[in-house]
């Protein structure tokens, strides 16, 4: 661990200073310095990384204003550069860049930040700081170049990344307490990009309780529905989408439903981001070979009722899964595809067996995620015509004549004015679309001929379900989101 470091020597504090191969590893790092080695105990040090490494500790104020941080790290810089010109930057142990970026992760977190971004420029322009909030990013700070490394820097210290090693990707995670006695986990991946920069980019993941399935968004029928194929006692259910769309929070939403005493709960995830009492929540591990597969085979030796796996990533969990499913099972996972009747398709074309898939098919939730209109500053509004058969062609105009639906002087939609609490966008939030294809009957004897996706679309759709765009729209008419919203997420 590194101490302290003037022009010519640094300060490194180790158990066993005898280690040939570690002083040479030392000295590779630091090159052209003076190595100067402080003992220590091999346990005190763990204690002193772990107070000083990875979290603040609960004193460490986390509400600065972050131009503050940088004003000191200015006059810090220009007091080093008076002393010796060629030092114009901060290490990463230096107070200042520590509180920095101990608070940019706490103004995530409040912000309702899904991922913090670090992109520096090289040493002529600012470094950006983006986060992203409700699925888009905005810049929030821009740290000067100077700084870049050492900001870096201490974000790999705090997830016990090796800061020497710029030439390869790297990831590792970040336990990281809160004021008030909340810890957050953070996973961290590390890029290195043009010019000699590395990239950071950091995904918070707050452990959450289960959102109950009522409060999920879902439509009357697709409600009754996910209930009445989630009380099954065998069978497979799938939740898809692209990352990000909320298919993991949908899926823990199933099962704080059929989270019961008399039922045995296994889950295989990557990582662990929602906890439930009741469940045995297991976090595979592909570098060490413990793979969602793997973990299946393991559950179905733990006598389980229901098993969730994170990902259907390949043939091997799939089919483990469908098997499964035929031996008594209630089976949940995601995949990441486009729609609910392409979900089909692409497992058949992984490989798996069309007979097996159908007999154990109990529906397929396609998802995605529109931004919200604000509730603060929600307004209702006379669409124009345009708008109002835009909406109709985009549900289906045969559907939408069916409903009755038509343009008068009573018909409205509803739009956000801007306002400081959706930082004058309109928006504040999330809300989900949804389309779930169940496996009747006949959607069985489709899949077991390969019907092509068109049939087994017009089918679903004759059914009952409402497609990702249908639904999206009926969320526009409740004023729950825009139809602007509902073409960026559900219409490729």
């Amino acid at each position: 661990m590194p101490l302290k470091r003037d022009r010519s020597a640094i300060e490194i504090l180790t158990d066993d200073p005898g280690d040939l191969d570690r002083v040479q590893d030392i000295k590779r790092t630091f090159p052209g310095l003076n190595i100067r080695f402080a003992v220590s105990l091999r346990r005190d040090i763990a204690l002193f990384l772990t107070s000083t490494g990875g979290t603040p500790e609960p004193s460490t104020k986390l509400n600065e204003n972050v131009s503050d941080i940088l004003g000191e790290l200015v006059n810090e810089a220009q007091a080093e550069a008076a002393e010796d010109a060629s030092t114009a930057g901060l290490d990463e142990n230096d107070n200042a860049i520590v509180r920095l970026a101990n608070q940019i992760i706490a103004d995530a977190f409040r912000q309702g930040t899904s991922d913090i971004h670090i992109e520096p420029y090289g040493d002529k322009r600012d470094t950006i700081v983006r986060f992203r909030v409700d699925g888009d990013c905005f810049e929030y700070m821009k740290i000067p170049p100077s700084y870049r490394r050492a900001i870096v820097s201490r974000l790999k210290i705090m997830a016990s990344l090796d800061i020497a090693e710029r030439r390869k990707p790297q990831d590792g995670k970040i336990k990281f307490k809160l004021g008030d006695n909340k810890e957050i986990e953070l996973r961290v991946a590390t890029i290195p990009t043009a010019g000699y920069n590395e990239d950071v980019v950091m995904r918070i993941l707050a452990a959450s309780e289960p959102i109950p399935v009522e409060k999920m968004g879902f439509s009357e029928r697709n409600l009754r529905e996910i209930k009445n194929i989630a009380a099954k006692p065998y069978g497979i259910i799938l939740c898809v989408g692209p990352t990000g769309s909320g298919k993991t929070t949908t899926l823990h939403s199933v099962l704080g439903y059929i989270n019961t005493p008399d039922i045995k709960i296994w889950t295989a995830e990557d990582p662990v981001e929602i906890t439930q009492y009741g469940l045995r929540q297991v976090q595979v591990n592909p570098k060490i070979g413990f793979t969602f597969a793997g973990a299946m085979r393991a559950f179905l030796r733990a006598d389980p009722d229901v098993i969730m796996v994170g990902e259907m990533r390949d043939k091997e969990t799939a089919d483990t899964g469908i098997e499964a499913s035929l031996t008594g099972h209630l089976v949940l996972s995601t995949l990441h595809t486009n729609s609910a009747v392409e979900t089909i398709t692409r497992l058949l074309d992984m490989g798996c067996d069309s007979f097996s898939f159908a007999d154990a098919m109990l529906g397929v939730l396609a998802q995605r995620l529109a931004r919200r209109i604000c509730k603060d500053c929600k307004e209702a509004y006379q669409p124009s015509q345009e708008e109002f058969e835009e909406l109709r062609q985009g549900y289906g105009a045969e559907f939408w004549d069916k409903r009755g639906i038509v343009y008068d002087n009573s018909f409205r939609l509803y739009r956000g004015k801007g306002c400081d609490v959706c930082n004058r966008s309109g928006l504040k939030g999330r809300v989900a679309l949804h389309e779930l294809l169940l496996g009747t009957d006949d959607m069985k004897r489709l899949i077991q001929n390969k019907a092509k996706t068109e049939e087994m679309l017009r089918l679903g759709m004759a059914e009952g379900m409402t497609t990702l765009v249908q639904d999206g729209i009926e969320k526009v008419l409740q004023g729950h989101t825009t139809y602007k919203e509902v073409k960026a997420v559900a219409i490729k």
